[in-house]
């Protein structure tokens, strides 16, 4: 949609949309699915006028139309795989990464979980013939953790030129929460200018638990990151990227997982993301990848290492 067809929206003038767009409210369709609430509080206007607006936008960009599933496996076409460059990973996740889709990384500290984002950053850049997506890569740091060195490690062990995979990855380091959520804006604007094929989170959650303690203020948390987590599953249909987030666990039993730890953000993050992905240590430098939530796979486990080269069978 273009940006000049929300001012075209009955009940708002050039202020109006200025508010919005400065709210993340870039196109039609993000107003679309607003609830009148948000949207009155964003724009300084009544809730009946909101709904007004929306209802409009609702109208414009043809929401509610159903689809039959010919015309959506005919889009689902165009989705692609990014390779993990362990073939046990890649079988286990139906050949690799998917594109249009959350892929959700959680584990203890030491599980492999920004190793995994480290070498998907690499594979990002490589041909399609070698399973990457010749594209480039958006990172999102909230917990300092990017290490350019590494990257060059395992692009060297690859026979990738380090200078060159690092020059197609753009890193943004996330102060809190707020910055977070913006950055992904920031990045929309830049896949109008760059071919992104990979957002990557790391970590999804650390500002959010960090800012928003005790039980008082877990309704709003929960909120913004229901809204942080439909941007980036938005972001990933956009562009048609792989977008990969690693989440903390906390140490309370959980039946479900097997094991003394469980992913933060619960529920939200639990339906959000499009593939959960369980990752424990083993003996002897030994990962073991457990696919826990899809949409189309059966529960499974993989195992692979993680080494100087990057991730391995």
């Amino acid at each position: 949609m273009a940006e000049k067809e929300i001012e075209e929206l009955p009940g708002v003038g050039p202020a109006t949309a200025e508010k919005l767009r400065d709210a993340g409210y870039t196109d039609l369709m993000s107003i679309a699915v607003e609830s009148p609430k948000n949207l009155a509080e964003t724009c300084e206007i009544g809730e009946a006028a909101a709904a007004k607006i929306i209802a409009a936008a609702k109208e414009a960009a043809d929401v509610g139309g159903f689809e039959p599933g010919d015309v959506i496996l005919e889009r689902r076409q165009n989705m692609k795989k990014l390779t993990s460059s362990s073939k046990a990973f890649d079988e286990l996740m139906g050949g690799g990464f998917e594109t249009q889709a959350i892929t959700e990384f959680f584990g203890e500290f030491g599980s492999g979980k920004t190793q995994i984002c480290f070498q998907l950053a690499v594979n990002a850049g490589l041909p399609y013939e070698k399973g990457g997506l010749e594209g480039e890569v958006i990172v999102i740091d909230t917990e300092n953790t990017f290490r350019p060195e590494r990257i060059s490690q395992i692009a060297r062990s690859m026979d990738v030129d380090p200078i060159e995979a690092l020059h197609k990855i753009h890193v943004a380091r996330a102060f809190n929460s707020s910055h977070q959520m913006l950055l992904v804006e920031k990045a929309v604007e830049m896949s109008h200018t760059i071919p992104v094929r990979l957002l990557i989170v790391d970590s999804l959650t650390a500002h959010f638990r960090a800012e928003y303690v005790g039980r008082g203020a877990l309704a709003e948390r929960q909120q913004l990151l229901n809204k942080h987590l439909h941007d980036l599953l938005r972001f990933g249909d956009l562009t048609n990227s792989v977008v990969a987030v690693t989440n903390q666990v906390s140490a309370k039993p959980d039946a479900f997982f097997g094991d003394p730890t469980r992913p933060i953000g619960g529920h939200i993050v639990g339906h959000a993301a499009t593939y959960r992905l369980y990752l424990r240590k083993s003996k002897g430098g030994k990962r073991i990848a457990r696919l826990i939530d899809s949409p189309n796979l059966p529960e499974a486990e993989a195992v692979f290492t993680v080494s100087e080269e990057g991730i391995r069978d």
